[in-house]
């Protein structure tokens, strides 16, 4: 292009770019919010699982001297606990029940109603019950949910853009399976990858704002340790590296036919 004919572009500050920048700002700020909150409620429900899952090894433990009785006292008041957890679900929020995080995505792609408030301690008290009473069931799918309905909860009350309202329950539910297993960068590549399965500056705004501030204050109340402690592996040296590129091909091609 000639000289004459060179054209530099502006920075747009007319109306409609403020008022956009504006939105992204108090977007981000609710996305704070949206991450304490579920992080403070996400760590609130790790420790009561904690405290639950050491109530019923003591129980457990005194049950081995009592045979008979003790069987059907640990049998039964793990009966009454899941029995109550699925009834608070029958009887509040349905929409409660499972793992939850694919109540998120269908919300998101508009298949079923966003989650209701309700479904927040329903979610909390069921999830305490059904994991306490030894179910083989994990936190990760009960936080983010948990999270979702906080991020939709927020988003509706100061928003009115539908659009904002969707992102920041994403970004609830990234940081609620943040807080979880305490990884803040998962929290947000689940959200861009998973639950949106597209890059969107909105989106990915909104999910490390709250996985972020998710993190921070549930490592206030958790602490900063590792949850899995792993041991050292030894180096296997540089001989190896082909057998761990066919294993590698192998497990690919494996979970390519899986899926």
């Amino acid at each position: 292009m000639p000289a004459a004919m060179e054209v530099t572009r502006q920075p747009d500050f007319g109306p409609k770019a403020v008022q956009e920048r504006g939105s992204l700002l108090v977007l981000a700020l609710l996305a704070f919010a949206v991450g304490g909150t579920s992080g403070l409620l996400g760590a609130l429900f790790r420790l009561v699982l904690e405290q639950s899952d050491r109530f019923r090894g003591a129980v457990i433990d005194w049950a081995h001297g009592k045979e008979i009785t003790g069987f059907v006292l640990v049998i039964g008041i793990s009966a009454i606990a899941t029995g109550l957890a699925a009834w608070l679900v029958r009887k509040f929020a349905p929409g409660a029940k499972g793992s939850g995080i694919s109540d998120v995505e269908a919300v998101l792609r508009h298949e079923q109603p966003s989650p209701p408030l309700i479904l927040i301690p329903v979610k909390f008290v069921g999830g305490v019950l059904a994991m306490g009473a030894g179910l083989a069931l994990g936190r990760d799918g009960p936080t983010a949910h948990m999270g979702a309905g906080i991020g939709h909860f927020l988003g509706t009350a100061f928003c009115r853009n539908q659009d904002y309202v969707k992102a920041l329950l994403a970004a609830g539910a990234g940081a609620g399976l943040a807080t979880g297993f305490s990884v803040p960068v998962a929290g947000s590549v689940f959200v861009l990858e998973e639950l949106v399965r597209r890059f969107d500056t909105r989106i990915t705004i909104t999910s490390l704002c709250a996985s972020g501030s998710a993190i921070a204050v549930a490592r206030f109340l958790l602490g900063n340790g590792p949850d899995l402690q792993l041991e050292s592996l030894p180096y296997s040296g540089f001989g190896t590296i082909p057998i761990f590129l066919v294993l590698g091909a192998v497990i690919g091609l494996m979970g390519v036919a899986y899926d």
